[in-house]
């Protein structure tokens, strides 16, 4: 968590038996949810914000929890929020100023092939659509076209579709150059080949088609 005081950490334990919780609360966590089951990637995400929100929080953000990303990075970024009056911040390992550590495997080619569809879907260049280390104001996710309940979007297909929803909404979408940390004991992608992907393609194209909503 970063030592900057406007920022407090909310931490989704789902459904881990490894002591996540405690350990999240030992090491500073303002808040811990805890799922019984495990949920899904998307629900998780979504009760953290669901947090976020009852504790009437003004911004909100995302890393990823398995060291992926510096979470001392929020704090650029959300200087570069507030200075750029946007409303919604997008790290990108792949812009000018990102970083790339470690061994990325096929990751490498498939996020930026990604990002080029969803560039063509949502009509406007992103350069790292995959990235997880997001910023935004809270008042996104109230706006009444979003609707984070929906069945389909439980798994990876929640980030993209919020993305896509804040672009064709006219909100202010900006990128920040980001790390992505790759351990070396990592040499896959955690995403389980078409079916992952799938989940990541299709809030995009199925919100431009108009098949979804």
């Amino acid at each position: 968590m970063p030592t900057d005081g406007r920022f407090e950490a909310i931490v989704v334990d789902d459904g881990s038996d490894d002591g996540t919780g405690d350990e999240a609360r030992e090491h500073g966590a303002a808040l811990v949810v805890r799922h019984e089951r495990r949920m899904g990637v998307g629900a998780a995400i979504r009760d953290g914000w669901r947090a976020g929100l009852e504790r009437e929080r003004p911004y909100l953000a995302l890393v990823s929890g398995d060291d992926q990303h510096d979470p001392a990075e929020l704090v650029g970024a959300f200087d570069a929020l507030l200075a750029r009056k946007a409303d919604y911040v997008q790290g990108s390992r792949w812009m000018r100023g990102g970083r790339v550590e470690g061994p990325t495997g096929g990751r490498g080619w498939g996020t930026r092939l990604y990002s080029a569809v969803f560039s063509v879907l949502v009509l406007r260049s992103i350069s790292d659509a995959t990235n997880g280390f997001r910023l935004f104001r809270s008042e996104i996710l109230r706006d009444p076209a979003l609707d984070l309940d929906q069945e389909w979007l439980t798994s990876y297909d929640l980030e993209p579709y919020v993305l896509y929803k804040s672009i064709r909404r006219g909100y202010r979408v900006i990128e920040q150059p980001c790390t992505v940390r790759y351990h070396a004991r990592e040499g896959y992608t955690k995403m389980r080949g078409v079916r992952d992907w799938w989940r990541l393609f299709r809030p995009a194209l199925l919100l431009r088609t108009g098949i979804k909503r």
